[in-house]
């Protein structure tokens, strides 16, 4: 199994499942900073150049969240993803909130701020991304209030992939006021598997 990686992007949530699993897998880096991801040899990989990138049995996988649960359904027996087809319903609902609903303003404002370049910009896209997104963390803090996870009484896939856009969110400023949901990201980076914080990853990069 090879996870191509690069280690703040969603990389993270993938790196995370994997350790929690225990399975064995190369790692291979594949530097944004210094455009790996545009070479022919990735790209034959995943055309997007996007990562990140699982390759198991000759199988390449893309987009995090799909990776995701092919890893729970792969090791189901682990337990990050239920059987029962209501439970199953609710960690979909909550892995396609945390793509959609909470992480397409993050997107926003990181294109807005620091991707895109100067001149292409838009600075009122920013508040108007940051209300969205505080809008769409409310629904997620009233749920989680009360619960050690956010689907059932075990951790799960959404689990995983909902701390680290929390993760990212806090790096944006944009958790304060939301109490529960900052107490669920300590917690779910407190396990002893976890996947290093988006912070810790930065600062991990040798460019």
């Amino acid at each position: 199994m090879r996870f191509y990686e690069f280690a703040p992007t969603r990389s993270i949530r993938v790196r995370w499942l994997l350790q929690e699993l225990g399975v064995p897998f190369e790692a291979i880096t594949v530097n944004l900073i210094r455009g790996d991801h545009r070479r022919p040899e990735f790209l034959a990989l995943n055309p997007a150049g996007k990562l990140p990138v699982l390759v198991d049995e000759g199988v390449v996988f893309t987009e995090s969240i799909a990776i995701l649960l092919y890893l729970a359904e792969k090791f189901s027996a682990a337990g990050y993803l239920p059987r029962d087809l209501a439970a199953r319903a609710q960690v979909n609902r909550w892995l396609l909130f945390a793509a959609t609903e909470l992480e397409q303003p993050l997107w926003r404002i990181a294109r807005h701020t620091a991707l895109y370049p100067e001149q292409k910009r838009l600075p009122p896209e920013v508040p108007l991304a940051e209300n969205d997104f505080r809008e769409m963390a409310a629904v997620l803090e009233r749920h989680l209030e009360g619960r050690e996870f956010v689907c059932g009484e075990a951790v799960s896939v959404a689990d995983f992939a909902l701390a680290y856009t929390l993760d990212w969110a806090h790096e944006a400023k944009l958790l304060n006021g939301f109490d529960t949901s900052r107490a669920y990201l300590e917690r779910m980076y407190a396990r002893p598997n976890a996947a290093p914080r988006i912070a810790a990853a930065f600062a991990s990069i040798d460019a």
